[in-house]
């Protein structure tokens, strides 16, 4: 792995005819590493915590330098936990952000936190920075598989964080959750999820656990002191999840993503681009090919077709910050196959799939005739509906829809795409 030499990428010729961009902040700080996370992500490190921060405005300014104050109407900060930071530097970020970007009036600004990070009092500062979108990661309302994921709160914490959070004025509220769990049950699974829905979310992220490699929890399961999660099992908890979800008024937009329909909630925010429902906006762009900007150590970027990387360890991108002004550690150029392939497999994670006309006018390519073998094929393996408008997954496939992507994957591969993870 070698930094990049290149220039800040030039936004200009992008602005005039795309839409506006996303902005990612990765905070990767946290309290302590959960036993089953394998994200870019440090315990401890106070010491970096001022100067990472400063590095963050720097690279900011030096990456919109070379554009007239592009257009942004989506921020997410995300880590780690961006709360164990004071509410004064996430405020001087977006500060900085303010001055840099034409931030849009309406634009969504989410936050992630961590109950047992966030009291009344930092929540009302956030929320008076102009943070309007917060996620919390909950992940179980049961105690104990809280310990044995290493979490540092326990459920009353996160009902404790989803009051304060609607006392200070938070009107989009998501709530992150885990299942497919070693001892894990479907009743269990129910029962946490049914919590959640108490405590009445406007979205709700649904993630089944992948045991990473170099984990803690991974390698207890593969010494055997913990079982391992039962696929069928977790299988069964999605199905039932995705009944009650919509029997409460949330609709499914994305295979891990429910958002409250606007007329079950007594909350009040902008709706966002799926009508009729608050979906995350700045998720949104990654799965439609919109262009966003990562900014911090091991954020990703995708500007003109190009996607780049910084460098992972939080003191290197400071120190690169500082020195060269860039802390880009790898880039690639996307192919139009490498786009064409990417469009399918991303845009089939919304629960609506990819629409032919609307992919024609983003790629210029028919992409129904491109796909036409692997669409049948998946279309009589009753993973896909395919029709003469747009492609979906069948509630089967979403179950299976690592087989479905893995089609488009290979095709282009055939086709010569160069690889995507380059050191």
């Amino acid at each position: 792995m070698s930094l990049s030499n290149a220039p800040p990428p030039n936004l200009e010729p992008w602005q005039s005819h795309a839409p506006a961009l996303g902005v990612y902040v990765h905070i990767p700080f946290c309290v302590l590493k959960c036993a089953y996370c394998d994200f870019n992500s440090y315990a401890g490190l106070s010491e970096l915590h001022a100067p990472y921060v400063a590095a963050l405005i720097s690279e900011l300014q030096l990456q919109t330098e070379r554009a007239d104050r592009p257009i942004v109407d989506t921020v997410y900060v995300g880590g780690g936990t961006p709360t164990v930071l004071p509410p004064d530097a996430v405020g001087s970020i977006l500060t900085a952000l303010h001055e840099c970007c034409r931030v849009a009036a309406d634009a969504e600004i989410t936050l992630e936190a961590n109950p047992g990070t966030v009291s009344r009092q930092t929540l009302h500062a956030l929320r008076g920075h102009g943070v309007n979108r917060l996620s919390l990661g909950v992940q179980s309302f049961d105690d104990a598989e809280l310990r044995l994921l290493g979490r540092i709160h326990s459920a009353a914490q996160a009902r404790e964080a989803v009051s304060a959070a609607r006392a200070a004025g938070f009107t989009n509220l998501n709530l992150d959750l885990i299942y497919g769990l070693p001892y894990q049950s479907v009743a269990g699974w129910l029962t946490s999820l049914e919590g959640a829905l108490r405590l009445e979310p406007d979205h709700l992220s649904l993630y089944c656990l992948t045991l990473e490699e170099g984990t803690p929890l991974y390698e207890e399961v593969s010494r055997g002191s913990v079982p391992a999660s039962d696929p069928d099992l977790a299988a069964e908890m999605y199905e039932r999840a995705r009944d009650l979800l919509a029997r409460h008024g949330f609709v499914h937009y994305e295979l891990s993503n429910w958002a409250r329909h606007a007329t079950t909630s007594r909350y009040n925010s902008r709706l966002s681009l799926e009508p009729g429902c608050r979906s995350c906006r700045h998720n949104l762009k990654y799965w439609t090919g919109q262009p966003y900007l990562g900014i911090g150590a091991g954020a990703h970027s995708y500007l003109n077709s190009v996607r780049w990387r910084n460098v992972s360890q939080p003191a290197a991108y400071i120190d690169a910050i500082s020195h060269s002004g860039s802390a880009r550690c790898d880039e690639e150029l996307i192919t139009t196959e490498g786009r064409m392939a990417e469009a399918m497999f991303l845009g089939l994670r919304l629960v609506a799939g990819v629409r032919w006309s609307e992919l024609y006018a983003r790629l210029g390519c028919d992409l129904r005739r491109k796909y036409v073998l692997e669409l049948a094929e998946l279309d009589s393996e009753g993973l896909l509906t395919v029709d003469a408008e747009s492609a979906r997954l069948t509630p089967r496939g979403q179950l299976l829809a690592n087989q479905v992507f893995v089609r488009f994957l290979s095709s282009c591969e055939r086709s010569g795409r160069p690889g995507a993870d380059r050191e």
